[in-house]
């Protein structure tokens, strides 16, 4: 790579947590990675911080009232340009000086800029799991459209990439490849009698073992939701029936993917739990950079753990495993109501040990349509909110 020309840097998500980790990596590497644009929902102050240091070209702020805010703060930088709303985080994705985006837009909001990078020819490095869970189809047939190459930025799928042979969209049967692991934590009550968790509280549930994250993807990981959308990624990024994608409990996360092969070799991807890793090992594929992480001590970690996910514990699981194999906008259904049923319980207004019936009523009424456009996948997507949203009105789960 030419020194003199660092590669340009579109952030989706610039202020959440994959934000933070990725502007934490570019920062060490200024000679290689410039910011060209970023983007937020609301958080003007955050984003006031990060124009200042970075002088990025281009900002988008999703909501119009935070863009104006951002405008007023921000006049004195005669270099950077504030958009708003929706056609400002497309703008962001797709800006003339970045080579590489990264998606790190949380829920399906970030679905649209991500395609529209996809559809621009971007290296994409996609850390928003639910742009494949309910576009997963149509982002993958973009990417060979435009040539655009797509990297994982989850530290599992990131992991199981550092572990094969090929690059994604190839088919891996060739290869040898039999089975893809993902490792789950377990998440705060991997160990908790399944007849309390109706007493959980939203701070429990927010309070991750091993891994610093935001409210809503914490609370995936608490009922194991977020690994039930993993395995559908996993499905789609790299070409396999969801029969050969396994979900193991390693309660350390120092394992985060392994790969088993028709000669009986399992590779396995380890490190310690920081997004940095997988963040810098996409950044600079094929090459390596620091990313700022500690290596595994393989004798402080002392013993690594691995066991079946409880069903009775993480019945969200089995629920992604049905919506994967229904087909028809089921994926798309799951993610809609999934998002709308974690919100109520943020709000108190859900116990949690209601959120997967929630989920699987709203799955049980979802209508058959078509699911091979994107406006037919967010109608998929839309419907499965307001279908959520209205059980959740008559009371039936509280």
């Amino acid at each position: 790579m030419d020194a003199a020309e660092p590669t340009g840097i579109a952030l989706l998500g610039a202020t959440g947590s994959i934000g933070a980790s990725s502007l934490d990596v570019i920062a060490r590497h200024m000679d290689r990675y410039r910011v060209v644009a970023l983007s937020a929902h609301r958080d003007v102050a955050a984003m006031e911080r990060l124009c200042r240091r970075f002088r990025p070209a281009l900002v988008a702020m999703a909501d119009p009232h935070a863009a104006a805010a951002l405008r007023r703060q921000i006049s004195d930088l005669s270099d950077t340009a504030v958009a708003e709303g929706a056609a400002g985080q497309t703008a962001v994705a797709t800006h003339a000086e970045a080579q590489t985006v990264i998606a790190g837009i949380v829920g399906a909001a970030g679905l649209a800029p991500c395609l529209a990078a996809v559809e621009a020819g971007r290296r994409v490095l996609i850390a928003n799991k639910e742009a494949l869970v309910v576009a997963g189809s149509l982002i993958m047939n973009a990417a060979r459209r435009s040539g655009a190459v797509l990297l994982p930025i989850d530290s599992e799928h990131n992991g199981l990439f550092q572990c094969l042979p090929a690059r994604p969209g190839q088919p891996l049967s060739l290869a040898g490849v039999e089975r893809l692991v993902l490792t789950a934590s377990g998440g705060p009550f991997r160990d908790r009698d399944p007849a309390t968790l109706s007493e959980v509280t939203v701070a429990e549930a927010c309070a991750h073992p091993n891994w610093s994250m935001g409210r809503k993807i914490s609370v995936d990981s608490a009922t194991m939701m977020n690994k039930g959308l993993e395995v559908i990624e996993a499905c789609r990024f790299f070409g396999l029936p969801a029969d050969q994608v396994e979900v193991v409990v390693h309660p350390q996360s120092y394992v985060h993917a392994l790969v088993q092969y028709r000669d009986g070799s399992t590779l396995a991807q380890m490190g310690n739990p920081d997004m940095r890793t997988p963040i810098a090992n996409a950044l600079a594929w094929p090459e390596r950079v620091a990313a700022g992480v500690a290596p595994l001590d393989l004798v402080g970690a002392g013993r690594l753990d691995f066991a079946a996910p409880d069903d009775q514990r993480f019945p969200c699981l089995a629920l992604a495993r049905a919506a994967l194999k229904a087909g028809r906008g089921a994926t798309a259904a799951l993610n809609g109501a999934n998002e709308v049923a974690v919100a109520e319980f943020l709000r108190g207004g859900l116990r949690y040990d209601r959120i997967a019936g929630v989920i699987e009523e709203t799955l049980a009424a979802r209508p058959a349509e078509p699911d091979d456009t994107l406006e037919a996948l967010i109608g998929h997507e839309q419907w499965a909110r307001r279908q959520t949203t209205e059980s959740l009105q008559r009371g039936r789960h509280r």
